[in-house]
């Protein structure tokens, strides 16, 4: 008869440990010289190829169908000239950075832990090892900072579409007063709560660089692995995007009062 085989509990642990030892190492790699400007600038272009369709086509139907809602309620109660503070405050504090979340995690981090995966099980970080370079200098960082940066652009361009097609909504469809859509914009969201917005994505986009590029370089078993790494990329970014974006709104919610 076989012996049970205990798990093993501290597999789980040691990842956690690795992960923030990398995080740190990111950190440190940051600010030393020379920067990888070349490979920033590459992969800026493929986070952005991959995410921006996606989230101009989930800004659309997200925003509208809250303002929507919200209009309904306003002209229930007479209320329908503050249109656009509903739509504002839905753009820029709450649809915004939950549809950055799902892009980032769904597309760009994806496609970073694949794009390392395959590298990273063709032997090609080890070959940067050998030569003498840091692959979280060379690799890690520039992707990093890549989808940091592309989590605040994305995140700038879901309150530009959704305030948009918002606005087209409620004033060709619910017979909302343009200029009042316009001047209610301002009721509710200010430089305060953009702020707010703005960093939480850059603390989206630099978490979701980080699980992706440690889900790559750690990838184990050859193509099936890149897979399984992919899959758990998705899973765990959305878990921590969204507790950080809970608690960033709560913070964020308090402070503004």
């Amino acid at each position: 008869m076989a012996a049970y085989e205990q798990p093993d509990v501290a597999k789980p642990l040691r990842a956690v440990g690795d992960f923030f030892a990398m995080s740190m190492d990111t950190v440190v790699q940051m600010f030393k010289p020379p920067f990888p400007f070349r490979e920033f600038v590459e992969q800026t272009w493929f986070v952005a190829r991959v995410s921006v369709l996606p989230t101009i086509l989930m800004a659309i139907p997200f925003v509208v169908l809250t303002s929507f809602i919200l209009n309904l309620l306003l002209i229930e109660i007479g209320a329908a000239d503050a249109s656009g503070a509903g739509a504002a405050l839905g753009a820029v504090l709450y649809i915004g950075p939950i549809i950055t979340v799902l892009v980032i995690s769904g597309a760009g981090a994806t496609a970073m832990c694949a794009d390392l995966g395959s590298r990273t099980i063709r032997e090609e970080i080890d070959a940067l090892r050998v030569l003498g370079l840091n692959p979280v200098h060379r690799l890690v960082v520039p992707r990093v900072l890549s989808a940091t940066l592309v989590a605040v652009m994305l995140t700038s361009l879901v309150v530009v579409v959704g305030l948009f097609f918002g606005f087209l909504f409620s004033v060709f469809l619910q017979d909302v007063t343009p200029g009042a859509f316009v001047a209610s914009l301002t009721l509710l969201v200010g430089l305060p709560e953009l702020i707010i917005a703005l960093v939480k994505a850059i603390l989206f986009g630099f978490f979701a660089g980080l699980i992706a590029c440690y889900k790559g370089l750690s990838v184990g078993g050859g193509p099936q692995g890149v897979g399984n790494a992919v899959n758990e990329t998705v899973v765990f970014t959305f878990l921590v995007l969204f507790f950080i974006s809970t608690i960033a709104t709560a913070v964020g919610a308090k402070a503004t009062l």
